[in-house]
């Protein structure tokens, strides 16, 4: 553990993240608001207990199974994320954008056997064929109880089979126990995955630890923003982010804030609604998102009110100084930017409140270490790019079931984070781009691999490379290469087709916003292809 944190052996999170708000006397506090739902510490203490209790009970989850969560940003995410870990069971949030194959990967990676999902994300959870989730028992629903329309959903073995009513989170709650022991986990056993994105497109399973929430929450939330219990936070990007879950949900329980959540679309417009009806006083978001913020205006009257916001936080993509001067202009708010992982959980490096270098990422967040080395393993000099290694408590166990994965991004006490770096004078960290070929866009990581092999799949498309490229304001989008087959025109109808093509395959996200077409594509003499060169004709254009 961290110098500054030392916790017992036997140590479960849902203890010190929920139970103890009792025993502090803040029971009666709200702890969550979600549109006109109020959910105070007293309330998520006992829909804990009993979600628990009904998926020990009633379902027969055990100790270190897995528990996947595809549910929106409501109530239902909290209280099932920390009603798993109470009973030493492991919670895994999913991307809620994420396409059935996706969905399928996963269930089966994690061979979780409970399903609790969001009512509106079943279409697309019943697209995957019964046969193809072979550990998949039981499927929970979180909305409200009713009939789903066509659904072939329900509680029993047969999961698709639809000869049972669908089984809902609520009534779950409502026939569990209020009282529930938790189990004696201890403070290095997993407690929860988070599933990072790999180069390969197949995400990566990482394994966290029941002390980890508790780290970031210290470092970051404590040391760096100086959150407390009188503070309100809202975050743009969804819970089932690294970003968001810390944000929106185990933060602000560390220190007894309330937490606003949103299930809705990010849009602009239902952000600043959020913000005007819930009067956040940290704002956190991305730099995608920012972006989007500026763009909107009211149609007339005065600009939208965000006065209570003491502080805005950005992270997920590097944030171009132009964004940070223009949001500081707009709001008189200056926006906090950091870098994290879903490897590590959190932020590992943030520029501070009054103390903000534009551009840079900051300094390291307390109880992290930053080293930036060279190809060879050996520490670059000041103002020289290389590779950025951070070592925290609150890095993952490693990737699940991937072994040579793991050891190639964790050495000790080390992660090698696939971003390049150098520091400044002032020991100031600036983003040089990505290791590999991955893209952050909005956020989300994107693998151009993935993009490719859907677009090499369109009977036009001889073949393609997708690389970064930056928009208008300077943030990074998918921009893909593509050479046609023989006798195939080159026309602008194509590309908007082949944009089409790819987002009834793929999350939106991982759309590419330009398509390019090529004669040729740069490759090695093996026959790779040079997708740095494509990035750098890109660049060279402006």
């Amino acid at each position: 553990m961290s110098a500054h944190l030392s916790l017992p052996h036997t140590f479960n999170a849902a203890t010190h993240f929920i139970d103890r708000h009792l025993a502090e006397g803040r029971g009666a506090s709200v702890a969550i608001e979600c549109g006109d739902e109020r959910v105070t510490f007293q309330d998520l203490y006992e829909r804990v207990n009993r979600a628990g209790s009904a998926l020990r009970d009633r379902h027969g989850v055990r100790r270190e199974e897995r528990v996947t969560l595809l549910l929106l940003d409501t109530p239902d995410f909290t209280t099932s994320f920390f009603g798993a870990i109470k009973i030493g069971a492991v919670p895994v949030p999913v991307n809620t954008l994420w396409k059935a194959a996706d969905y399928q990967y996963v269930f089966n990676d994690s061979r979780s056997r409970v399903l609790i999902i969001s009512k509106a994300l079943l279409p697309e959870f019943e697209k995957i064929p019964r046969a193809e989730l072979p550990y998949l028992e039981h499927v929970i629903i979180s909305g409200r109880a009713g009939v789903h329309g066509g659904s072939r959903v329900h509680s029993g073995s047969g999961v698709h089979s639809g000869s049972e009513d669908p089984l809902y989170l609520s009534d779950l709650i409502a026939a569990g126990s209020p009282e529930l022991e938790a189990a004696p986990t201890n403070k290095d056993e997993p407690a929860f995955w988070l599933y990072s994105s790999g180069s390969t497109g197949a995400p990566k399973g990482c394994v966290h630890l029941h002390h980890d929430m508790v780290v970031c929450a210290e470092s970051f939330a404590k040391g760096v923003l100086g959150l407390t219990e009188h503070d309100r936070c809202y975050s743009v990007p969804k819970l089932f982010f690294a970003y968001g879950l810390g944000n929106a949900m185990y933060m602000p329980l560390a220190v007894g804030a309330t937490s606003i959540l949103f299930p809705g679309a990010p849009t602009p417009g239902n952000a600043y609604a959020v913000i005007e009806a819930h009067r956040p006083t940290l704002l956190f978001s991305v730099p995608t998102s920012y972006a989007m913020l500026l763009s909107h205006r009211r149609e007339a009257g005065p600009d939208f009110d965000l006065s209570t916001v003491r502080l805005a936080v950005s992270a997920g993509e590097a944030l171009p100084s132009a964004l940070f001067t223009r949001f500081r202009e707009r709001f008189g708010i200056e926006i906090i930017d950091g870098i994290g992982s879903t490897e590590t959980l959190h932020m590992f490096i943030s520029n501070r409140p009054g103390a903000i270098k534009p551009g840079s990422s900051g300094v390291e967040v307390p109880g992290y270490e930053a080293r930036i080395l060279d190809d060879g393993g050996q520490p670059v000099k000041r103002g020289e790019v290389g590779h950025l290694y951070i070592k925290g408590d609150s890095i993952c166990a490693g990737y699940w079931n991937q072994h040579e994965k793991t050891k190639e991004t964790i050495s000790g006490h080390w992660i090698r984070t696939g971003d390049t770096y150098f520091q400044d004078e002032d020991g100031c960290f600036w983003h040089a781009g990505r290791s590999d070929d991955m893209l952050k866009v909005g956020g989300l990581w994107v693998s151009p691999t993935e993009v490719e092999h859907v677009l090499v799949q369109h009977a036009a498309v001889q073949e393609c490379a997708v690389v970064a490229c930056e928009d208008k304001d300077g943030l990074v989008k998918p921009h893909a290469c593509v050479v046609v087959r023989a006798g195939v025109a080159a026309t602008e109808a194509l590309g908007a087709e082949l944009q089409a093509f790819v987002r009834e395959r793929l999350a939106e996200y991982k759309r590419p916003r330009w398509v390019e077409f090529v004669s040729e594509l740069p490759k090695t003499a093996t026959g790779k292809i040079q997708r740095y060169q494509l990035r750098d004709r890109l660049s060279a254009r402006g």
